[in-house]
């Protein structure tokens, strides 16, 4: 199984390094579409919706906002051509704001996994809640990573994925070496108090290693440090909760589809949750120091 996971994610790596680096923005963005696509089929299957038509209608609800946003400007250009009302132009930054509800959702994701962890694995929501947490939660992480890579360039994308799978794998083989302390039993009791820090402590040892690297001015580097760390906290969470979702259906997995690993959600699960976080703060900071 071990064996599994290293070629599985080895390649997956792989494949989407070369894809950060050489695709062009439309055709990266449509392939984080299509990893999105296959996260939301298996999110439907977790939520509970059995027919096929069902899911098929969720797939599409999650289509047509990924072109409107994709196609913002040029819409925002047609209204003001159509309707000859140009400041409608001015409404072309606003998506920016859409990058805080996923924060405050996933904050509140971690507050009650932290403080309330039984009461959140014995919550029963309906379905279509199931389903609406699930478009939010997937268009917004398809949202910010695509514009991550469009607005930032493929070294910030690829800091941002190296982060996360840096800060997976030191959580495993810490918790592996030192692994006692349990980090939310009740939700997943693979995961260890020991593993959260050696992920938090790979998330310093990158920021600190881009900062060298880049010659960052000291207050800049310590703003890589804390929003590194804080990333891979939330991304920490972030797993936690889709095992949550994974308990109340009675399964280890979300899917199949990659050998080692499950399904797409299952590898995907902290980036989805840490991605806006990472965009807000490099947002944030870029309007810092320009």
């Amino acid at each position: 199984m071990l064996l599994k996971r290293i070629i599985t994610a080895s390649v997956l790596a792989s494949l989407i390094a070369l894809a950060v680096f050489k695709l062009p923005m439309e055709y990266f963005s449509l392939l984080i579409g299509l990893f999105t696509l296959l996260a939301a089929w298996e999110w439907s299957n977790l939520a509970g919706v059995t027919s096929l038509l069902k899911r098929g209608l969720f797939l599409l609800a999650l289509i047509l906002p990924m072109l409107g946003i994709h196609f913002w400007t040029q819409i925002l250009e047609l209204v003001a051509q159509v309707t000859d009302w140009p400041d409608v132009r001015d409404y072309s930054g606003i998506l920016e704001w859409l990058v805080i509800p996923p924060v405050l959702f996933w904050v509140l994701v971690m507050i009650l996994i932290r403080n309330a962890p039984s009461g959140l694995l014995n919550l029963q929501l309906k379905t279509r809640y199931k389903v609406l947490i699930g478009w939010f939660v997937l268009l917004s992480a398809w949202m910010f990573l695509s514009r991550l890579r469009s607005f930032y360039g493929t070294e910030m994308t690829m800091y941002f994925l190296i982060l996360i799978w840096v800060a997976d794998i030191s959580a495993y083989c810490a918790g592996k070496k030192w692994g006692a302390t349990k980090l939310a039993p009740e939700i997943s009791p693979g995961k260890t108090v020991a593993g959260m820090y050696g992920a938090l402590i790979s998330a310093l040892v990158c920021a600190v290693a881009l900062s060298l690297i880049y010659g960052f001015q000291p207050m800049i580097a310590g703003d890589f440090v804390l929003l590194s760390v804080l990333t891979v906290l939330i991304s920490i969470y972030g797993d936690l909760f889709f095992s949550v979702v994974k308990r109340q259906r009675g399964v280890k997995d979300s899917g199949i589809l990659l050998p080692g690993h499950g399904g797409v959600l299952d590898r995907v699960d902290s980036i989805i949750a840490a991605v806006p976080f990472f965009y807000g703060c490099i947002y944030f900071i870029y309007r810092l120091v320009s």
